[in-house]
């Protein structure tokens, strides 16, 4: 207990200093994505949020901002899917179970949890925006009672980049929960829907004034599927976002994630579309 409370005074201290994370459990989701789960020291949770993010570090190759996927109900652990894109990804990607990495977090703003509650729930993930947001529906699956109808739109370009397959499969199966599932192009064994994602959304039921809607996904996806989602008479403090632009310490002192005065890293990354449409430019098009 007192080595646990000692833990925990170091990480509301020390913000800037990494906890040890060992991987308890590491495999491929994809030829690019790796997932992870890690185990902190003393088995302490993480005490994170769904839409929250962590730093993670490597000695000798540095530090970079990832999502967690896992829900706050999964005790004990928490999960990162990882894709390599770069020099400190692919060391990850060479990392197996017992290895440690550097930890510091969470930080960030998630989605509107407490609000959503007795909400429908409607979800549009785009490609690796599946990530952040399977840690809202593993909460939601957790928690099914204080949530309305559940509805989610999962796309990515082609069938062998789709994440979570087999979780998606058992997502299927609910029969509180409606998933609907397309793909850029298919190939020979795909039997499911083939378009962009913004196909499925006027097919979509909602009734508008108790519905939240979260999309994340890729950077082209936010506008267009922002037009269709509006067109369904959502408020604008119902549509839900997660942003990414260029986060480095998480702690809004490096300014590398300012939009206009505003600290994604702090602030953000999750923003409803009221707030994000009063900012100018492109901002709304980095997606995490």
């Amino acid at each position: 207990m007192i080595e646990r409370e000692i833990l925990l005074e170091k990480m509301k201290t020390s913000p800037y200093k990494p906890m040890r994370g060992k991987i308890i459990q590491a495999y491929m989701l994809t030829e690019k994505e790796k997932f992870f789960r890690i185990e902190l020291e003393n088995k302490i949770n993480l005490g994170h949020e769904p839409g929250q993010f962590v730093m993670v570090s490597l000695f000798g190759y540095g530090e970079a901002p990832i999502s967690i996927c896992s829900s706050p109900t999964d005790k004990g652990y928490f999960e990162l899917t990882v894709r390599n894109v770069g020099l400190l990804t692919n060391a990850l990607h060479k990392l197996g179970k017992g290895d440690i990495v550097g930890i510091r977090g969470p930080f960030g703003k998630g989605f509107p949890i407490d609000n959503m509650f007795g909400y429908d729930v409607m979800i549009v993930a785009g490609g690796l925006g599946i990530v952040p947001l399977r840690s809202l529906i593993r909460y939601i699956m957790h928690n099914r009672n204080d949530f309305g109808n559940v509805q989610i739109l999962l796309g990515c370009r082609t069938p062998k980049e789709l994440l979570f397959k087999d979780e998606t499969k058992e997502w299927m199966k609910r029969a509180e929960i409606k998933l609907n599932c397309t793909v850029d192009r298919a190939d020979e064994e795909w039997q499911g829907n083939v378009g962009l994602i913004t196909t499925l959304i006027p097919g979509v039921d909602i009734n508008p004034a108790r519905t939240y809607c979260v999309i994340v996904g890729p950077p082209i996806m936010y506008r267009f599927v922002i037009a269709e989602v509006l067109k369904k008479s959502i408020p604008d403090h119902q549509i839900i976002v997660s942003l990414e632009r260029r986060m480095k310490c998480g702690l809004g002192k490096c300014g590398h994630c300012q939009i206009e005065g505003v600290y994604v890293c702090q602030s953000g990354p999750v923003f409803n579309y009221a707030q994000l449409k009063n900012f100018k430019g492109e901002c709304h098009e980095k997606a995490a």
